[in-house]
């Protein structure tokens, strides 16, 4: 399918048919990239998409310990230049 590049304001823009956005499920938002001379359109994630599915991963190795609750480990900066 073509598409004509279209004058909006100041840029430029490509009308996308309905049931191409349908098809794709883009909403209100999408992302945009550049590589090798394409644009690359995909669905917005949202900024935490993904984080239950890696926590559920993490806590039977016990990697989701908040780390404040830790013990503090000592860095090259305690070990060397700090003073009691």
């Amino acid at each position: 399918m073509k598409a004509a590049i279209i004058r909006i304001g100041n840029s430029r823009g490509v009308r996308i048919p309905m049931p191409l956005l349908k098809e794709c499920g883009f909403r209100e938002e999408v992302e945009l990239e550049v590589r090798k001379h394409e644009i690359i359109i995909r669905s917005a994630r949202s900024p935490r998409q993904g984080w239950e599915d890696a926590f559920r991963h993490m806590a039977p190795r016990g990697d989701d310990t908040l780390t404040d609750k830790l013990e503090e480990i000592p860095t090259e900066w305690d070990r060397k230049e700090w003073k009691w």
